[in-house]
């Protein structure tokens, strides 16, 4: 078919932008032109980093505040501002579809386009859709699901599941090759700490709390912790007083070889970072965010806790030392870890990528 004009909609977070720039890619390889639009966050400058091929556009977003908040003033002021900024910029690109990644950074797109009678396609990667989808998805062409179970509440919509895509750079590396990227020992047993793009306060306040518990394994494990920018400087201090190994930073585009290194990971369960973790194969230990709208995060990680691949705690239950045992645990159990990798991988979306391109082509030839 002819090359298409395509515009995505995907900042605000990690978990919106990965995913974006995976569509992206594939597209740009079928040929096609690709236009992201993010957020003016600085997590999108950083995640961008590297992909210079990418054209990009800034536009203007705030989330829902509520009906009752005074900040519904400046949010509609930021809708309306965004509104004229997306029609400038669709005047310009002049795109054949725009495909959102859902949160608010697609609504306006989504909805410009709709107006305009161009193809629309939003993607969902949650098991549980959020407020935009359910606002948007019954008025576009196409829904696409990250996750079969999101579709039993999108009954006015036209969905189909294609997984979440995931980053061609996110390749196995070689063990060897990942420990030294950050100067770690590759025979020691490493833990990935992560709470998403932005960080995350519980996780991290659980894990420091944990490392005294641990501090005697300091001779065969180490630890890879993204800890978010406003926490980066008391993790690293309570690393080294405890004189364990470790790698902590603020964020890392460079997932591939933290993946690569990993033996367990401690997480969230935004959709994104779970597609990721299937990808690899990884067993994990789910957190989710207690604050995450419709709890989301919870239904992510159900169905990683139901198929094996991950244990699960709810952050306001787990304590330090029940942390420790289960790492502890998992560390000492390498056959349940291999189980529980395997469990992993069966959830991973194959090819999410291509499917979601292919549903952006038949919905433009229509």
């Amino acid at each position: 078919m002819s090359a298409l004009r395509i515009a995505i909609a995907c900042g605000g977070s990690g978990g919106h932008l990965f995913p974006g720039l995976a569509v992206a890619e594939e597209l740009r390889q079928r040929g096609h032109e690709t236009l992201l639009l993010v957020s003016s966050k600085q997590i999108d400058a950083v995640a961008l980093q590297g992909s210079a091929q990418q054209n990009s556009r800034a536009i203007s977003t705030v989330g829902w505040p509520g009906l009752t908040s005074p900040r519904i003033f400046k949010f509609a002021a930021t809708l309306l501002k965004s509104w004229r900024e997306c029609r400038a910029i669709f005047r310009d690109f002049e795109p054949d579809a725009v495909l959102g990644m859902g949160g608010f950074t697609s609504a306006v797109p989504l909805m410009l386009a709709n107006r305009q009678h161009l193809a629309t396609l939003l993607h969902e990667s949650n098991a549980i859709p959020g407020r935009v989808t359910q606002l948007v998805a019954p008025r576009v062409t196409r829904t696409l699901l990250g996750f079969s179970a999101c579709g039993s509440y999108l009954s006015n919509a036209r969905w189909v599941v294609t997984g979440t895509p995931v980053r061609q750079g996110l390749r196995r590396i070689p063990r060897a090759e990942a420990a030294e990227k950050f100067g770690l020992h590759p025979e020691f047993k490493t833990i990935l700490i992560m709470g998403g793009s932005q960080g995350a306060r519980g996780v991290n306040e659980l894990a420091l709390k944990m490392l005294p518990l641990v501090a005697n394994q300091r001779d065969r494990w180490q630890f890879v912790h993204l800890s978010g920018n406003a926490d980066a400087n008391i993790v690293e201090i309570n690393y080294r007083r405890q004189r364990l190994t470790a790698v902590v930073q603020p964020f890392s585009s460079e997932m591939e070889y933290l993946y690569s290194l990993a033996d367990l990971v401690i997480a969230r369960s935004g959709a994104s970072s779970l597609t990721e973790l299937s990808h690899y194969g990884l067993p994990s230990i789910l957190i989710p965010l207690p604050t995450a709208a419709h709890d989301h995060q919870t239904y992510n990680a159900r169905i990683f806790g139901d198929a094996g691949a991950a244990a699960v705690f709810a952050e306001g239950k787990l304590t330090a030392s029940r942390l420790a045992e289960e790492v502890t645990r998992l560390l000492e159990d390498e056959t349940e870890r291999e189980r529980m990798g395997r469990a992993a991988s069966g959830l991973a979306g194959k090819e999410a990528a291509r499917r979601v391109a292919e549903e952006i082509e038949k919905c433009s030839r229509n």
